[in-house]
């Protein structure tokens, strides 16, 4: 009987979905209605998601194959939420499209996909799920099959899945082979009880591979660039959701992080490494939806990065955080090309020296008095650092002003949001969200000096305009990482998505993908 229950509660948003797909396969439903049952379908679904949220902890467990969690249900509310939104807005920006139907099946087999993959307690279904994500999002990527940049994105996610996939195969075999058991909560037992072996150490390191391969991190953060070809929901949904599936990972297996240096040590390198040199790119970019490509690639190296520092719960809030931003920021993306045409007519404001060098000077010290004065032990003391350096720039002041009351109120309405942020994150952090944290004291300064040195790259992307040039044009090429990947993915496995792809030679299409760029 608990199983039953379980079924019908955890499992009904997935079944909802599900039936979503069997609903696009009716041709006697047309378009218009064939929304109005998915819409339906996906709102029941967000109820039965908003249940779990408040029942999860009164649902048993259904071992060794599936188990909720507080924060697995979390995120499955929250994706469920988005897909709603974004199929009601795919409605109207998809109207008289041809392959509507194809679209919605595709929408419904991601989010059923995600479903299965959050409430996942055993290696096979978290890998079926994964592999099931990619599929189903495969589909929406290629909507427009005669966009060469949209087929060639979607053929690079392609190579990075199916070794992602590979990678995670193999972290199985070894953990499986370890303890005995598929299960991830024997996993966990197993390593309470007799500790961590050079075997789990790899399988952590094949994990760890795997995500990095999964949230496009540099350098094979190609596809997540070029996927702006697909329709701006496509984006939205990828962007704000399906992207965020690696921090969850990483999350959930933060018992096997904490005691696996040599992974922890790989999240350190991609996640600040991304951050950075991402941060850096997007500063560069024109075109609104690349910008805010580049930004995701800059945020899940963020993610990573937290997570290998071992602030999962930080983590966690920024994966909600993100995606919440990300598909306002997408489906909005009209509303802010208009305003950055009206500040383009306006003229570029630059900070002026002082602000920029000020600026860190005020708010990290605010950071680390509200931390004192709120959650004493919330986070690590170089966090709080960390985090006055990223926000740092909300107090930065123009240049062109030269009113002191204007000055002023900008002061103050930047000090108003670090505050209001600081304290966001301080209470959010309190939240039940079942996640401990491990930080680690010397990646911790290590991510600090990483942070302090692209806050000075900023500085002098902002006023040593000449001195920083070479730099400027090596950042707006994406340090030339992507067609390195891109020639040798294409030398693996070559595309052949249209009659003639081959004819296009191999080293003209790095050319072909950094003009989609600009």
């Amino acid at each position: 009987m608990k199983h039953l229950v379980f079924a019908i509660f955890v499992l009904a948003p997935a079944m909802m979905m599900l039936a979503g797909m069997l609903a696009s396969q009716l041709h006697v439903l047309t378009i218009g209605r064939l929304w109005r049952v998915f819409l339906l379908l996906s709102g029941i679904a967000s109820a039965a998601a908003l249940l779990n949220v408040c029942g999860e902890q009164q649902f048993p467990e259904w071992r060794p194959w599936l188990m909720t969690s507080v924060f697995g249900s979390v995120v499955a509310l929250l994706v469920q939420l988005l897909g709603t939104l974004i199929a009601a807005f795919s409605s109207r920006y998809l109207d008289g499209e041809p392959g509507q139907r194809r679209y919605v099946a595709a929408l419904a087999g991601v989010l059923a996909a995600v479903h299965l993959l959050v409430i996942a307690d055993h290696w096979v279904v978290l890998i079926a799920a994964w592999a099931l994500v990619g599929v189903a999002l495969q589909h929406l990527l290629c909507f427009y099959p005669d966009r060469p940049f949209a087929m060639l994105a979607a053929h690079k996610k392609r190579i990075a899945d199916r070794i992602a996939d590979g990678l995670l195969i193999g972290a199985a075999a070894m953990a499986w082979r370890e303890t005995g058991s598929g299960s991830l909560s024997g996993l966990w037992s197993y390593l309470g009880t007799e500790g961590m072996s050079t075997t789990l150490q790899l399988s952590a390191v094949c994990l760890v591979l795997a995500v990095i391969l999964r949230t496009a991190l540099l350098p094979v953060h190609g596809w997540l660039i070029q996927v702006m070809e697909a329709p701006t929901p496509v984006s939205a949904l990828l962007h704000a959701g399906v992207v965020n599936l690696g921090g969850y990972v990483l999350i959930r297996f933060a018992p096997l992080l904490e005691q696996a240096m040599p992974a922890r040590s790989l999240l350190l390198i991609f996640g600040l490494g991304s951050a950075v040199l991402a941060g850096l790119v997007m500063l560069t970019r024109i075109s609104i939806k690349v910008r805010l490509a580049w930004s995701t690639a800059a945020q899940m190296g963020f993610m990573v990065l937290e997570c290998g520092l071992g602030l999962y719960t930080l983590a966690a809030l920024h994966l909600i955080g993100h995606s919440l931003y990300k598909a306002h920021a997408f489906l909005s993306a009209s509303m802010i090309v208009r305003q950055t045409r009206l500040q383009t007519m306006r003229g570029r404001l630059l900070p002026t020296t002082v602000s920029l060098l000020l600026a860190p000077v005020v708010a990290i010290p605010t950071v680390l008095l509200i931390q004192r004065g709120i959650g004493h032990a919330a986070w690590p003391w170089w966090w709080s650092v960390i985090l006055g350096l990223a926000w740092a720039p909300l107090l930065w002041l123009p240049s062109q002003r030269s009113s002191i009351r204007a000055n002023g109120l900008q002061m103050l309405s930047g000090f108003l949001m670090l505050a209001c942020l600081t304290c966001a994150a301080l209470l959010a952090h309190a939240l039940p969200l079942g996640i401990c944290d491990a930080p680690n004291h010397v990646f911790g300064v290590v991510a600090l000096i990483g942070m302090a040195m692209l806050y000075l790259c900023l500085v002098c992307i902002q006023r040593q305009t000449q001195v920083s040039g070479v730099w400027r044009r090596w950042s707006y090429a994406g340090f030339y990482l992507d067609e390195i990947y891109t020639r040798i993915a294409l030398q693996i496995w070559p595309a052949r998505w249209t009659p003639d792809a081959a004819k296009t030679s191999h080293h003209r299409m790095p050319a072909l993908v950094h003009r989609d760029a600009l």
